[in-house]
């Protein structure tokens, strides 16, 4: 993987632990030769996570939208900084850029990029691993609902399972550069059901 696009949140939530670990993702990123791609913004854990790979002299391109760079929170430090018109222009050029998705802890516009991530990979339209770096069990409802999905038999576990989870950098990276898309269309047997 040359590139990882990385989604969390513009704040540093309520645990340390959360902006230590965004800042030695960026570190680890750097140090294995990986670019950050993230959505541009110097704040939060946006911000730690990209300080993190160019205190160690990685690279990192921003895409953020025209309306947040007037709000002042662009990160003038980055190696690239594309701007672009609109939220779904951003994902759409965070998609193209990256090799795959680590999603850190976050709010509702991290649970909408990593779950579009996710449905475009369902539907076929790429093959790129999306992983959780679940720090402290931030994520732990979230997979567990992800469980129910497959036990009403609204997601099939072979979906379920493109989704990469792990406490650990190290192993999350080595599940990424080991991961195996399905070869299983989306679409359910309505003669199943």
């Amino acid at each position: 993987m040359k590139r990882i696009t990385v989604f969390c949140g513009s704040s540093f939530g309520t645990e340390k632990i959360y902006k230590e670990q965004a800042t030695l993702l960026g570190q680890t990123l750097a140090k294995q030769n990986i670019e950050l791609v993230y959505g541009g913004a110097n704040v939060g854990l946006m911000g730690a996570v990209a300080d993190g790979v160019l205190n160690e002299g990685g690279k990192v391109i921003g895409v953020l939208p025209n309306f947040l760079k007037s709000k002042e929170i662009a990160h003038l430090g980055l190696t690239e900084l594309i701007l672009v018109e609109s939220m779904h222009e951003r994902k759409t050029k965070m998609n193209d850029l990256c090799d795959g998705v680590i999603a850190l802890p976050g709010g509702f516009g991290t649970l909408e990029e990593l779950f579009e991530m996710l449905t475009w990979a369902q539907l076929g339209l790429h093959k790129k691993p999306i992983a959780i770096l679940n720090i402290n069990g931030f994520y732990d409802s979230l997979i567990e609902l992800t469980k129910v999905m497959v036990e009403k038999g609204l997601l099939k576990d072979v979906n379920q399972q493109m989704l990469l989870v792990s406490d650990s950098i190290d192993d999350l990276l080595d599940q990424m550069q080991n991961y195996d898309p399905p070869t299983v269309g989306k679409w359910i047997d309505g003669k199943k059901l």
